[in-house]
């Protein structure tokens, strides 16, 4: 009988104990102070609050899920913009048997000028301007030099400056800074070249004299600094393109690199810098925003992170209309069909539309609906004012 008792005692405390535990798990999620699933096993997500459950059915992979949505909400596709605009940011080359075409989609697009990035330095640089000057199209297409980093080392610095001057001379308005600064680019002894490197200081004190913007491509998204697991929302992107993979402790970290570039753009307060891609900030506009207040020789453009102000369009409008002297547009990748997405964020808003490539953003977009003001500034005021060498006429009347 007392052994009957005892099992009996310790079966109520199992019991009790099991419906502490459930009571605990179930609180209300404000109680619990956690983030939906966060407990829950791989392969299970949270259907009720501390309840796991995997699903019946088998799940489809990340690229095939692609569910449609049920909303219905006015759409206002925009095919071209409402202003003309000046892409920045192309490194679409332009060539005698191309010319025609490009001036086609252009004009379909109100796309004014497109400035080619990868214009090269010496003998190409020269061709590229040349194609450009014996065309019908001399005011569409403008280019930017570029370095070449061979045989870094002591006098490296007072050569290339020597360079960019002559390629200013043979028609290039500015320089474009890729990427492998600060990454892959190795000294002649093999090291990484810091972006704040003593020896490319003559570089950049030219590019002030000559009165040219560097516009300079840092790093990658910090996404691709982290590791790149189920929670890297640019995982997709990372696992299609292993190349963009940059956690590594043995590889510069994100935050150096910026700090590197940070100290080049204090530096040089003569020279006018254009950090690519929004500085990779733009995610965080509040850190946007102190890197323009502090650097008011910064600027800032639009290339390929659409999808961060498309997720945060009151935030991102507040921030384009508060700092509308200090933003440029710029599209990288020239593919007509998607400059549409850019006019519709920025002129409409629409809600909840779709981006064009699914691995750079699952998420939806919305309009910002920036006033007119703003409008022209972005598409091609700044651009005019920041990079003197663009064509001056045929711009609208203020």
């Amino acid at each position: 009988m007392r052994q009957s008792f005892v099992i009996l005692i310790g079966a109520a405390a199992v019991a009790s104990s099991a419906f502490l535990f459930a009571q605990r798990r179930t609180a209300p999620p404000a109680q619990r102070q956690q983030q939906p699933a966060t407990e829950c096993p791989p392969g299970q997500t949270e259907v009720r609050a501390g309840r796991c459950q995997a699903p019946e059915s088998a799940p489809p992979s990340i690229v095939d899920y692609r569910p449609k949505s049920t909303l219905v909400v006015d759409e206002h596709p925009v095919p071209k913009a409402k202003f003309p605009v000046v892409d920045i940011h192309s490194h679409q080359a332009a060539t005698s048997e191309n010319m025609p075409r490009l001036i086609r989609e252009m004009d379909a697009l109100n796309l004014r000028v497109l400035n080619n990035l990868s214009g090269g330095s010496g003998e190409r640089l020269k061709r590229n301007v040349d194609a450009i000057r014996t065309s019908p199209y001399r005011d569409r297409f403008t280019v930017f030099a570029n370095l070449d980093f061979s045989g870094f080392a002591a006098g490296w610095g007072a050569r290339a400056a020597a360079q960019l001057e002559q390629d200013v001379r043979n028609g290039a308005i500015g320089l474009k800074i890729f990427k492998d600064l600060g990454m892959t680019a190795r000294k002649a002894d093999g090291s990484r070249i810091p972006i704040d490197d003593p020896e490319l200081d003559p570089v950049w004190a030219a590019a002030g004299r000559l009165n040219v913007p560097v516009l300079i491509h840092t790093g990658e998204p910090p996404s691709f600094f982290e590791p790149p697991d189920y929670t890297n929302e640019r995982w997709l992107e990372l696992a299609l393109f292993p190349g963009r993979r940059n956690y590594d402790p043995s590889k510069v970290k994100f935050e150096q690199l910026i700090a590197e570039r940070d100290r080049v753009f204090a530096k040089h307060p003569k020279t006018r810098f254009i950090a690519a891609h929004f500085a990779w900030h733009g995610h965080d506009l509040k850190r946007a925003g102190a890197l323009l207040d502090k650097l008011p020789n910064v600027y800032l453009e639009v290339a390929a992170v659409l999808y961060d102000f498309g997720r945060q369009p009151r935030a991102a409008a507040a921030f384009f209309t508060k700092y509308q002297n200090r933003v440029l547009f710029g599209k990288d990748t020239y593919a007509p069909s998607e400059f549409p997405y850019y006019w519709r964020v920025f002129e409409t808003e629409d809600e909840y539309f779709d981006y064009y490539r699914d691995y750079h953003a699952f998420w939806k977009l919305y309009g910002m609906d920036l006033p007119d003001a703003v409008l022209r500034k972005l598409y091609y005021e700044n651009a005019l004012k920041v990079t003197p060498g663009m064509p001056a006429a045929g711009w609208p009347r203020p």
